[in-house]
């Protein structure tokens, strides 16, 4: 339907459809309104546009557009007419356009609601998508403008038209007349629609990630002559660690006559180097980055990664010169991580890409790792490599990205990479904000159902430069959302190590059931409490006392993994010392023995510092000697030596030892996400050479934590164990809790993964007027913005979606209290519903079981004797409700996370301890369900010493209705219904709020976008 404002908006641009968008290989390309100051641009367009695709869009010869023609594929008023451009460069790539038609085909104007649609792509960028995305754009902008359903006439010959349309997933009807192919399908979103639109993100963005982590060239921008400096830095990286691939150094201030810089080719320009560049690496001052990016971006480079400060961190000038960065890389194609960023690692053998601050390269593994803040990102390489390398084994990573102020690429688009990579298991992730919650909720949802994802999120507000919408959400709220989204939510970097180490080395449990044994009653009985404390179910330690040998720790071991009432296993061991002390080995090798044959049951070993045990532990998986080696020097230049078994630095913290028992390949079954044989082989690749790095003039502080000695890294001559294929390694703790923490998380998510195979179901209900409520809404709108709505038009949308509210008649006076009372029938409750006295039942502002009218009368006396005459109390008469459990439900749009729906006990329950559960919009059956006991006071619901148990159906299916509601109509804000009581059959909703808002131009249904500057 046309509105008001369509008719005065008719000619006036609508910027709110501008957007940047990521093609299916991963560029870039910007969509907006075609005005009529694109005629040239139109003109040159078509001029590249071959004779066959021109034939296929006129279905005649056009060899040009005559003036005419561009006058009217120029001219539009935005709302019956409208064009659409993808630009690259500035540039017209792909046009769309659609006119609104009546009944015969005819121009026409609203309520006509069919439109005919019709696109020109330049053949140069035909495959890459654009046409898909466009498709998403002018249908979303048709929607807007009361358009319902899409027309298309296409050439038989023309199959990749028919395909875009096709493959589009909407409800589609196609017709043969006269030698044309007719297509017609309605524009409203359905689920297999959607999903198309969600696939055809995830591959576009994991593909604009995947040009930026595994480029065939890099150039470093602003490498100095002289030692020093951070581009001189980073070329040593990437020099070091052997990146495969091609290496440029640049600067504008070489002398003619320099050919190379440390054995690499230097240019003066991007522009000069002879061949493509896929990523560029900008380490020049922020007023030379302008120039860097048009160099870049007029050589054809694909990405950025730009490690230069001094933008929106320092301030509002800093913000805009980082609005027009991003403006200005996408004018390209190009996408960004930073700036102010730290850089990326990608350890792949066939990459070996070290393009960051951090002068080692990482032990090749299976955790992808995001960071925004660099100096965490220090910390969480330094603690992965001592715990996860060297003295304690060979868990490491596979690719890092630390992305600065965030200001293009984001996690949620290294999500959508990490999703299908082959090479990561497990997803490790510091947030300091999330920009899209509701996408990264959706995201997470998605990636944790095939792998683990572990979060640190900070409470803090965003830092400078972080672009992210407003949530009016607690920030507990916030994290209960994340974990329903199979998101492992934890607290500090600590805790994000330890949970990433166990899940990328051991099965899921397949339960809360653990064994717990040991040479120590004390630790072990401090293990025991710990499992208690976190919610898993121990059984009571075995003591093994101190005289255990290596045979008693394999033993028990071997019968704890046997026993079927066991789900998992953790060894506490202490030293032992005097004549037939336990050896640091044969415990070792022990413990890699008794595990060998368990493959569904995770092990984990709690230690105190037991010498040379960590040592050890990790001896007893290596299955070859650990000699200098030579590694081939970078650039084919001369072979370095290399130590093949790390050192740690002497001032770094003890080291976690871990055991790596052989695996079968099935041992990774209960419920971890499966790897190919190949993607453990052993050619994986090895971590970087670190010979020069440390002590190379000017280079970037050691990030190991190592302040003297670097740990060297491992060389592709002498495999860790971990890379061998089916083998899997013991994690060991220094301390009880963190052990039995990270178990309980992996409890948590194993049971998270088996429920989501089944997620549940969206109800139907017959009584659901759905078209009526939507009527209802679109006249009420008509009054305003925003209101919230009257008592009986609250009852009149409410009850079209099912969900009856008990009448409240206003009593100003005691007659008119009176006269209520008896339209109801008593007995009656009498209530102030003034604001500051309403669900105040503590205060005394309600009378209940009023039995007659001398009864009323008095109560009517009391509360205007307490708190003041009618006009202050605004009295209410309301009929008498099944006594019950007194419960509130609300759902509330979010501008960050969405719809969310919400339910808690009312009162001080939910008000002062804040004992409140929430689900994202829409709810299924099953969230429902988990709703309503998920809160502490729940068991108030189910019989609590000896109460009468109350209707839960009934409430779960009122929870069902309010969230169709909210889900149908995005122009529900907001509902509150409190109090509901829950009796012991049925539920009476007594009081309701319902507000209205417009709803916003674009929602997550809407067309694939980046986030706007």
């Amino acid at each position: 339907m046309q509105t008001p404002a369509d008719r005065q908006d008719r000619h006036v641009y609508p910027s709110h459809w501008e957007a940047d968008i990521v093609l299916r290989d991963g560029g870039t390309a910007r969509v907006r309104p075609i005005t009529v100051d694109d005629a040239d641009r139109l003109v040159s367009f078509y001029e590249q546009v071959s004779d066959e695709s021109k034939y296929y869009r006129f279905f005649a010869p056009y060899p040009r557009l005559s003036a005419k023609d561009v006058h009217r594929f120029t001219h539009h008023d935005f709302v019956d007419r409208v064009g659409l451009a993808a630009t690259i460069g500035g540039e017209f790539v792909a046009t769309v356009r659609y006119d609104r038609i009546g009944p015969g085909g005819m121009p026409a104007s609203a309520p006509a609601d069919e439109a005919e649609v019709a696109f020109l792509v330049q053949d140069a960028h035909q495959g890459r998508g654009v046409a898909s995305a466009l498709l998403e754009h002018i249908a979303a902008v048709a929607r807007e403008r009361g358009i319902r359903r899409f027309a298309a006439e296409v050439l038989p010959a023309n199959n990749k038209m028919i395909k875009v349309f096709t493959d589009a997933g909407y409800t589609q009807q196609r017709s043969f007349e006269d030698g044309v192919v007719r297509l017609e399908f309605d524009l409203e979103p359905t689920d297999r629609s959607v999903a198309v639109q969600r696939a055809r993100e995830q591959r576009a963005e994991a593909r604009s990630v995947r040009r930026l982590l595994t480029p065939g060239s890099v150039a470093v921008i602003g490498v100095g002559r002289a030692p020093g400096g951070v581009g001189r830095s980073v070329l040593g990286n990437l020099r070091d660690a052997g990146f495969t691939g091609r290496l440029y150094a640049v600067n504008q201030a070489y002398p003619d006559d320099l050919k190379e810089v440390d054995g690499v080719p230097a240019h003066r320009s991007v522009r000069d180097i002879d061949g493509p560049v896929d990523l560029a690496v900008v380490a020049v001052p922020a007023e030379q980055v302008p120039g860097v990016v048009t160099d870049c971006g007029e050589h054809g480079v694909q990405g950025l990664v730009v490690l230069a400060a001094g933008y929106a961190e320092s301030g509002p000038d800093g913000r805009e010169r980082q609005r027009e960065l991003v403006r200005h890389a996408r004018t390209y194609g190009m996408r960004i991580i930073g700036p102010n960023a730290f850089g990326v690692i990608n350890t792949a053998v066939g990459v070996r890409l070290n393009a960051s601050l951090a002068p080692e390269m990482p032990r090749p593994g299976r955790i992808g790792l995001f960071a925004q803040s660099g100096a965490i990102g220090i910390a969480l390489l330094s603690r992965l490599h001592r715990r996860g390398g060297g003295v304690t084994g060979t868990t490491g990573v596979s690719t890092f990205v630390s992305s600065g102020n965030r200001a293009d690429v984001s996690g949620n688009d290294v999500l959508q990479y990490w999703y299908d990579d082959t090479e990561t298991d497990v997803v490790l992730m510091y947030l300091e904000s999330i920009g899209n919650p509701r996408k990264f909720t959706r995201l997470s949802r998605r990636t944790a159902a095939a792998k683990p994802l572990v979060v640190v999120q900070s409470a803090g507000s965003a830092p400078q430069g972080h672009a992210v919408r407003a949530t009016r959400l607690p920030h507990a709220t916030v994290s209960a959302l994340l974990r329903q989204a199979g998101v492992i939510r934890v607290d500090t970097i600590t805790e994000l190590v330890d949970a990433g180490l166990l899940l990328a080395r051991q099965p899921l449990p397949a339960g809360p059931r653990v064994a717990i044994l040991g040479n120590s009653e004390s630790l072990g009985l401090l293990t025991y409490d710990r499992c208690l404390a976190e919610g898993l179910r121990p059984a009571p330690p075995l003591d093994l006392t101190t005289t255990a040998t290596p045979a008693d720790f394999h033993r028990a071991l071997s019968q704890a993994l046997a026993d079927d009432t066991c789900d998992a296993v953790v060894v506490t061991a202490i030293p032992t010392i005097g004549e037939g002390a336990v050896g640091d080995g044969e415990l070792a090798e022990a413990l890699r023995s008794a595990a060998e044959g368990a493959h569904g049951k995770p092990v984990l070993v709690v230690h105190v510092e037991l010498g040379g045990l960590a040592e050890a532990l990790s001896a007893a998986g290596r299955t070859a000697p650990q000699p200098h080696v030579m590694a081939p020097g970078a650039f084919g230049g001369p072979q370095r030596p290399r130590t093949a078994t790390p050192q740690p630095a002497a001032d770094t913290p003890p080291a976690a030892p871990t055991v790596q028992p052989p695996a079968s390949p099935s041992a990774r079954s209960a419920g971890r996400p499966p790897a190919s044989p190949s993607a453990r082989s052993a050619g994986r690749p090895p971590a970087s050479p670190s010979a020069g790095s440390a002590g190379r003039p000017g280079a970037a502080p050691a990030a190991w934590g190592a302040a003297r000695t670097p740990p060297a890294a491992v060389t592709e001559d002498v495999r860790p164990p971990a890379a061998q294929p089916g083998s899997r390694l013991i994690p060991a703790y220094p301390a009880a809790e963190r052990a039995v923490r990270a178990l309980a998380e992996a409890v948590k998510y194993a049971q998270w993964r088996r429920e989501s195979v089944d997620p549940g179901k969206v109800p139907e209900y017959d009584d659901i007027d759905e078209k009526g409520a939507a009527e209802l809404i679109g006249t009420l709108l008509e009054r305003g913005e925003g209101l919230t709505l009257g008592t009986e038009e609250t009852c009149a949308l409410l009850g079209r979606y099912g969900i009856p509210v008990h009448q409240s008649l206003p009593s100003p006076t005691p007659e008119a209290a009176v006269s209520a009372a008896a339209d109801l029938g008593y007995p009656v409750a009498l209530k102030a519903t003034a604001p500051h006295l309403r669900h105040r039942a503590d205060l005394g502002g309600v009378r209940l079981d009023l039995a007659d009218e001398g009864q009323l009368r008095r109560a009517y006396a009391e509360l205007t004797e307490l708190f003041g005459p009618p006009g202050e109390l605004r009295p209410v008469v309301q009929r008498m409700a099944p006594r019950g459990v007194d419960t509130v439900v609300r759902a509330v749009i979010d501008p960050a996370a969405g719809a969310v729906l919400s339910f808690g006990l009312a009162g001080a329950a939910s008000q002062l301890l804040g004992d409140t559960a929430h689900r994202l919009v829409p709810v299924t059956d099953r969230d429902a369900t988990s709703l309503v006991r998920s809160i502490r006071t729940a068991p108030l619901l189910f019989g609590w010493r000896g109460s009468t148990p109350v209707d839960t159906p009934a409430l779960e299916e009122l929870l069902l209705r309010v969230s169709r509601l909210v889900d149908d109509h995005p122009e529900v804000v907001a509902v509150t219904l409190e109090p509901v009581v829950v009796a012991r059959h049925g539920v009476s909703v007594l009081g309701a709020t319902v507000r209205l808002a417009p709803p916003p131009a674009r929602d997550d249904l809407g067309p694939r976008t980046l986030p706007a500057y």
